[in-house]
């Protein structure tokens, strides 16, 4: 298995930082032309497929990212791209 990476704090709040900013999954879908599966976008930004599928329902949530059912997969979009 990987290496464990420990989680930084930030120095004035204690609070541990974010390892995967909401940001990042929005950017991989970005430079994945606003449109790709969850382990597309894990891949991209690097992490865990259930890490990926927990912010992009985080992201879903909000209204940030939509999503639909295509086979067993999900697919994941930017709200301003066009379905076909």
């Amino acid at each position: 298995m990987g290496e464990v990476v420990p989680k930084e704090r930030d120095e004035e709040s204690g609070k541990y930082t974010e390892t995967y900013p909401l940001g990042s999954f929005t950017e991989a879908l970005q430079s994945l032309s606003s449109a790709a599966s969850t382990q597309e976008v894990a891949d991209e930004v690097g992490c865990a497929y259930r890490t990926a599928f927990a912010k992009l329902s985080e992201l879903e949530d909000k209204g940030e990212v939509t999503s639909r059912k295509v086979g067993n997969a999900r697919l994941w979009q930017l709200p301003s791209t066009k379905q076909r």
